[in-house]
């Protein structure tokens, strides 16, 4: 399918791995030129390389930046040319119960999570506006609703993520504009890989054990029972930052292989 994003200019935050990289690899395979954003300049130099290889005729930069450090997101929105599609993708965790969580845990994951978004939206949507076209995408998680116990804070960012997205979208009203957010289940990320290939040398156990333990007795009500693909869930990303998306607005997209249950 052509998803009509040649030239189109992406900007994806936390764009170096993950469901962030496996988006930016999709729409430069479609033809649109692709901003990547890591915290270094070697992994984001690693990055923007091994795309170059495999699409040598697109172009695919590289802009750093720790979005804990609000100068240095400063210094970005000043680097950034006219975007028209943003993936609010870069967010941290850090699992721990809600006892040991100090401030600091809740102040970082707030300030990375959400206020990156909430920065670059409120730099990139007036210009978006202006031009009477662009797709702003907010990642949010399944942890949104579900607020595994070790995770409150990252989930209290996940679901402030939603209104944020929410409330953007309805500054849009009859534009080309659009704004949503997406919802994505377990997903075979690096850090699900690390986690894996932890857990079962740990236990001494099996990788497939261990992620089959994961869904029979953590993850009980996905409806998939096992990780998602990167691709599976960049695939509906990049579907929702094209132009073929154009009569979906303010919605939150589940890519949960039904975990977070119910019919909306």
């Amino acid at each position: 399918m052509d998803l009509q994003l040649r030239n189109r200019t992406a900007f994806i935050s936390g764009s170096t791995a993950g469901i962030g990289y496996a988006v930016a690899r999709i729409l430069v395979g479609e033809g649109a030129t692709v901003i990547l954003n890591g915290r270094t300049q070697e992994k984001l130099g690693l990055a923007v390389q091994q795309l170059q290889d495999e699409f040598p005729k697109e172009t695919i930069l590289g802009l750093p930046a720790d979005f804990s450090k609000v100068s240095e997101v400063e210094r970005l929105l000043k680097k950034l040319p006219d975007i028209d599609i943003l993936v609010n993708n870069v967010g941290i965790y850090r699992a721990a119960s809600f006892f040991e969580a100090t401030d600091d845990d809740w102040q970082q994951q707030f300030e990375i999570n959400v206020m990156s978004g909430v920065r670059l939206s409120r730099t990139i949507l007036p210009r978006m506006m202006t031009n009477n076209w662009g797709r702003i995408l907010f990642i949010s998680s399944e942890c949104a609703t579900l607020v595994p116990e070790d995770l409150i804070p990252y989930s209290m960012t996940k679901t402030a993520l939603l209104a944020v997205s929410r409330g953007l979208a309805q500054l849009t009203k009859g534009t080309g504009v659009t704004v949503n957010s997406v919802l994505p289940g377990s997903t075979l990320s690096e850090g699900a890989e690390q986690f894996l290939e932890n857990t079962a040398r740990k236990e001494g156990k099996t990788k497939d054990e261990i992620a089959s333990a994961f869904f029979s007795e953590v993850r009980t009500s996905s409806l998939l029972q096992r990780f998602a693909g990167l691709d599976e869930v960049a695939n509906t990303i990049a579907y929702l930052a094209s132009p073929l998306s154009s009569a979906t607005n303010g919605a939150a997209i589940k890519v949960d292989g039904g975990s977070m249950g119910g019919i909306l």
